[in-house]
Order: structure tokens, then C-alpha cells, then sequence
């Protein structure tokens, strides 16, 4: 994967505790033993990574929905976010149009039953619980369940909830969301794999080399990096991931990376807070704080590497020899992240480069299941459960008591 993605990382020993590096080293032998079994059972999370993954579809399921060409996906965090990561990613592969529904916005589906034909729409309305509140009330809002629809497929747990109860009652065509695989890991599952069959993305090769960080090679590097990260967890001097973006169809992965860490890690009092910066247009108003204001933030630097076709053309205009012209805009963009990267290590500002040299399926798979595998152990390696979500539980439960 090398040729088509580059990884660094820069975090000087300062931010680092050797004996802390010592200690969590002896565990992750134990740990990665441990994620290899897992990935082998059908009844644990990390069997989403398995080439054996049995899915709850086959193509031939969706002949009958492919006349449709605009498809609505309605869900909410890791329900959605993968969907959205995939269609960024190969957006210029993707011919279909796709609309997503992933908050509370009354007038944006307002404005959305107004100006288009639902009818001739295709929704994929997703929620592992069946039971998500905004997920449940945008698909009422929409108002688009009727009995025998054509052009609707869910996608939940076969339990007690309502979207489940919605399917048998009204005839709806039904995926069944693994019960084992939560919301944030599930990309790779029927949840992000669904949505991308109508993308016309190759799921083959979506899955392809979701396994390459845990042969032995690569795995050193994943080893090198989750001892780093969980060792800044430790010492609590590094609190925030400054995710700084200087490519727009990485903008959604980088969301569905910010649930991933945060909800997986934020736990116990402990957890990196990650946000998302779009370059170089924070350049001109966060640069300042990234460079002098304190040293509590490690930044993950994203950039792809694709050519572009758009040229400044300053002499056409001005008739001068300006040191723009005739660059493209990716040149000038790669320029100011460089320059960014030559900055950071003047003032020993810990920092990782992530480099795509090509957006394909195969790129973007390597991608989701290296962030995955890295958090899980991360999470294993400070004796967090990175699996579950207790505070997010009690804001459900205060949210329905609220309503009824």
C-alpha cells in the first residue's frame, strides 16, 4: 500500500515516556493476539475485517432498485458517516446523486419535499437500534412509509424496534444490521457496504486489504503508533487531534475518524478531543494558535495527492512573472502544507502525515481499517472498553423521558 498511501509519524520523545513506552509494549503482543481471534469470530466487532464476513444482502437482492438515480441515506453517526466518508472519497467515480440525512434540519428537508419527487427516490433508512430518535423522525417527517414501497430498504437489528415493526407491517425490504457490530465500526458492514453497492463502488475491492495492518511488516508500524498515542494518553499533556485537511473529498472521512476516536477513547476522564481544520483557509485564522498557543494539540496532517487541472494564470492578466503563475492549485496548496510540515519541526510540534496517492476503493478500505484497528488498541492499551458509549446511553435515556 505504500505507493498509494503514506503514513509519518513525527512525535518527539519530549511528549514521550520511555518506560511507559516499555510497559505498553509488553501488552500489545497480548493485544494484537487477541484482535487476530476477534476478527475470526463471528460474534465480535472486529470480524467486520474478516474475509469470511458473511453479509445479510447479495447483489442480485437490489436488481429491482436499480432504475433509481438519486438515492437518500437517512441515519445518524456511524450509521451514516461511513456512507457519506465512501461517497467524498470516490465522488468522482460516483455517477448517482445521494443526498444524506444525518441531523435535525427542518428546512432542509422542507426545501427537500419541495423540490423533488420522492417517489422517485430510492431511501435507505439505517439505525442499529431501530429505535434512533432523529433517524426515526426525519424518515416520519419525509413521510415516505407506505405500505408496499418500492423504494425503501432498512436496515436495523431483527429485535423489538420500530423501524423492524415498520418493515413487517408495511412490507418494506429488510437488511438485518449485525447485532455484533457497532455503529462506529460498521462501514465495512452492510451499513456503509449497502449505500456504496448503489455508488457503483467494488465492494471486492473496498475489502481488499482492510487486513494489511496486521501482517507482520505493516503491523510494525501500527504497533509504533498506538504505543505513541496511548503513551500521550498516559502522561495527559497531549489532549486534542487537530485533523488538518488541504483535500475536500477527505472533509466526511475525517468526520466518521472523529466519531471513531472520540466516542471509542472518551472515557474515565481520558480521550483526545478531534477536530477538524480545513486548509490552508485556517491558515488565515487558527494558524496562529496551532504555531504559539499551547503545545496540548497533535496534529494529523491529510493531503491528496491526485493532479489538478486548474491552472493560475497570473501573466495572461497582469503581464508580470509572478511566482504563481502557471502553478496549479493543488501546487499551491501542497506548497503551504509543506511549508506547515517545515514549521512544525522548527518548533518540535508533534504531528502526522497521512499522503494519498490515489483515491481508489482499495486506498479507502486500507484507511478505515487502520483507524479501527489503531483506536481498539489504543483503547486496549489504557484499559478502555473502546467498543461501548455509557455517557452517550444517558443522554438517550434523559432525551425519551423528556418527549413522552
Amino acid at each position: 500500500m505504500k505507493k498509494n498511501l503514506f503514513i509519518k509519524n513525527n512525535i518527539q520523545p519530549k511528549y514521550l515516556s520511555s518506560s511507559i513506552l516499555k510497559k505498553l509494549s509488553k501488552e500489545y503482543k497480548k493485544i494484537i493476539l487477541g484482535i487476530k481471534n476477534d476478527v475470526k469470530n463471528p460474534k465480535e466487532t472486529l470480524n467486520v475485517l474478516s474475509e469470511k464476513l458473511k453479509f445479510n444482502f447479495e447483489n442480485k437482492d437490489f436488481k429491482k432498485f436499480k432504475k433509481f438515480k438519486t438515492i437518500v441515506v437517512v441515519g445518524m453517526g456511524g450509521s451514516i458517516l461511513g456512507a457519506e466518508a465512501i461517497y467524498g472519497f470516490l465522488r468522482d467515480k460516483i455517477e448517482n446523486k445521494f443526498y444524506f440525512f444525518d441531523n435535525l434540519d427542518s428546512k432542509k428537508i422542507s426545501n427537500f419535499k419541495k423540490k423533488n419527487d420522492l417517489n422517485k427516490m430510492l431511501f435507505i433508512i439505517i439505525s442499529k437500534s431501530g429505535n434512533t430518535v432523529e433517524t426515526i423522525s426525519n424518515v416520519f417527517t419525509l413521510n415516505i412509509i407506505k405500505k408496499n414501497s418500492k423504494n425503501i430498504i432498512i436496515i436495523s437489528e431483527k429485535k423489538n424496534n420500530l423501524l423492524f415493526s415498520l418493515s413487517k407491517k408495511f412490507n418494506l425490504f429488510y437488511i438485518e444490521h449485525k447485532n455484533y457490530i457497532g455503529g462506529r465500526f460498521s462501514v465495512l458492514s452492510e451499513v456503509g457496504l449497502v449505500p456504496a453497492y448503489f455508488m457503483g463502488v467494488n465492494i471486492k475491492k473496498l475489502r481488499s486489504k482492510i487486513m494489511t495492518f496486521l501482517i507482520k511488516k505493516e503491523n510494525l508500524f501500527l504497533k509504533n503508533s498506538a504505543l505513541k498515542l496511548a503513551n500521550l494518553l498516559y502522561l495527559k499533556k497531549v489532549s486534542n487531534i487537530i485533523f488538518i485537511n488541504y483535500s475536500a473529498e477527505i472533509e466526511k472521512l475525517l468526520y466518521w475518524c472523529q466519531q471513531l476516536i472520540a466516542e471509542s477513547l472518551g472515557k474515565k476522564g481520558t480521550g483526545f478531543l478531534p477536530m477538524i481544520s480545513s486548509a490552508p483557509k485556517d491558515h488565515h485564522s487558527l494558524l496562529q494558535l496551532y504555531l504559539d498557543g499551547p503545545r496540548d494539540k497533535l496534529f494529523y496532517i491529510f493531503s491528496n495527492e491526485s493532479s489538478s487541472k486548474e491552472i493560475v494564470n497570473v501573466k495572461k492578466h497582469t503581464n508580470t512573472n509572478h511566482f504563481l503563475n502557471n502553478k496549479s492549485l493543488n501546487t499551491v496548496k501542497f506548497a503551504q502544507k509543506n511549508a506547515l510540515i517545515k514549521a512544525f519541526k522548527k518548533n518540535k510540534i508533534p504531528y502526522r502525515e497521512f499522503k494519498i496517492k490515489k483515491s481508489n476503493e482499495e486506498v479507502l478500505g486500507n484507511l478505515f481499517s487502520y483507524f479501527m484497528l489503531e483506536t481498539i488498541i489504543i483503547g486496549k492499551l489504557v484499559k478502555i472498553n473502546p467498543f461501548d458509549q455509557p455517557a452517550v446511553e444517558q443522554i438517550k435515556t434523559y432525551t425519551r423521558k423528556l418527549l413522552s
